[in-house]
């Protein structure tokens, strides 16, 4: 009796019929004096018990790497009696970093907007602006000029049909990596999609950190304020009196 009641009650759940299998070319990032950017490539394969679906739709993969979160102040500009000064202030609650999004269509062809919302897919819910001062007009003005600033840095990146997928099975992409990176943990999310619903997910960590020098100063800065001040001060003298005794030199 008792094997019959297993065996209905494995006929009775659903099988996982598709499931995400990924990697990463890399899993940390050191930033140095002389570090320009990375790449990140990410690739992978749809792992199935059973033969691919042929009527529910085509198989989409959205790949998303998201870099630290934290709040930005941001202030709007009025031009007051000829000249710009800084008006209104409002603190976006939460800014990724960075956001890089690569896809195998536009985000709004191949994922719902309930699945967008739950995962976090796109800018407009990665950005979060929750509490804002009522006495400020169009204050998502100020959460979308944190979206145009760090995409003109390269920060924030939507990349549609940079995910090739072969076969139904196999994906790869590339994420660039700029160079003006901070450090933190960075989410890699790859999700796979049918008929615009998240079917399955992986995740895993990148880590940035400061290496070589530029860990040494930063250590140095955060460990032993007074040291890096005096040493700071060293430096700026030793510049000051290096470039008099060159322009001494030249006047000679």
């Amino acid at each position: 009796m008792r094997w019959l009641l297993t065996a209905l009650m494995l006929l009775a759940s659903p099988a996982m019929a598709e499931q995400v299998v990924a990697d990463l070319s890399q899993n940390r990032v050191s930033i140095t004096t002389s570090f320009e950017g990375s790449d990140i490539f990410v690739f992978g394969a749809v792992s199935r018990d059973a033969p691919a679906p042929t009527d529910q739709g085509d198989l989409e993969v959205i790949v998303k790497v998201i870099g630290p979160s934290a709040p930005v102040m941001v202030r709007r500009k009025d031009r007051r009696f000829g000249i710009w000064v800084n008006n209104d202030a409002v603190e976006v609650d939460r800014a990724p970093h960075f956001v890089a999004l690569a896809s195998t269509g536009e985000l709004d062809d191949i994922v719902s907007f309930t699945d967008r919302m739950r995962y976090e897919i796109g800018y407009d819910h990665v950005v979060r602006l929750i509490d804002a001062p009522a006495d400020v007009e169009n204050v998502q003005s100020f959460r979308e000029a944190v979206i145009r600033i760090r995409e003109d840095e390269g920060l924030y990146k939507q990349l549609p049909d940079a995910v090739k997928l072969t076969s139904d099975t196999l994906f790869s992409t590339r994420i660039a990596l700029p160079a003006n990176l901070v450090e933190g943990d960075y989410l890699a999310r790859v999700y796979l999609m049918r008929d615009k619903n998240v079917l399955d997910a992986f995740e895993t960590t990148i880590a940035v950190r400061k290496a070589g020098l530029e860990r040494w100063i930063y250590n140095l800065a955060h460990e032993q304020p007074l040291i890096y001040g005096i040493l700071s001060i060293l430096v700026a003298l030793g510049a000051g009196w290096g470039a008099a005794a060159v322009f001494r030199a030249f006047q000679r």
